[in-house]
């Protein structure tokens, strides 16, 4: 795993987030399938990144009942858009299910992250990285009518279709809800 990557794991658990890192896919989805053992319902946020590692897939072939975009589970499973490299993670959303299931509802909460999300300039720079690399793709991806999925850039535009409507970050790990981050030393996602 590289220095960045460690650094990230330590700013996390000080942050009181179970954290690891990992350095490949393989051995992110062998972690997530482990805590999908122990859990009847697991919930999917929409996450390019754990459909990447093949853990929505592994799921399905398992018979474990998947629910998206809800708030009530066992375990949910999503990615951020962004991740600082002292720990604060950033996910930007257009209705805020994902990120509402990541603060509360769900029994336990695992976050999948690519070393293609962790920057090193602070809450700001994330903002501006989920801005940049993730909204346009995602809007590309999900069909909407607005100028990133065209442009492929940022317009901060004010289209119905907008799906960067809701940001959160996260200072600290939710009091209530026992989330565990795997980073991986891959490129995962947007």
């Amino acid at each position: 795993m590289n220095e960045i990557l460690a650094r990230t794991v330590e700013g996390l658990k000080r942050r009181g987030f179970e954290a690891v890192g990992v350095s490949t896919k393989a051995e992110a989805l062998k972690l997530v399938m482990d805590e999908a053992a122990k859990a009847e319902s697991v919930g999917w946020g929409g996450s390019e990144s754990v459909k990447e590692i093949g853990a929505r897939d592994a799921l399905v072939a398992t018979g474990k009942e998947i629910r998206d975009h809800q708030t009530s589970m066992d375990l949910f499973l999503l990615s951020a858009n962004a991740i600082t490299s002292d720990g604060v993670i950033v996910n930007i959303d257009g209705t805020g299910n994902r990120i509402a299931a990541s603060i509360y509802g769900p029994k336990r909460v695992v976050y999948v992250i690519g070393r293609n999300k962790v920057v090193n300039g602070g809450l700001l720079e994330a903002i501006a990285r989920a801005k940049r690399c993730a909204c346009p793709p995602n809007c590309r991806r999900l069909n909407k009518k607005t100028p990133c999925a065209d442009l492929g850039v940022c317009a901060d535009c004010d289209s119905p279709d907008r799906i960067c409507k809701v940001t959160a970050f996260f200072d600290r790990a939710p009091t209530r809800t026992p989330t565990k981050v795997i980073l991986v030393d891959e490129d995962l996602g947007y």
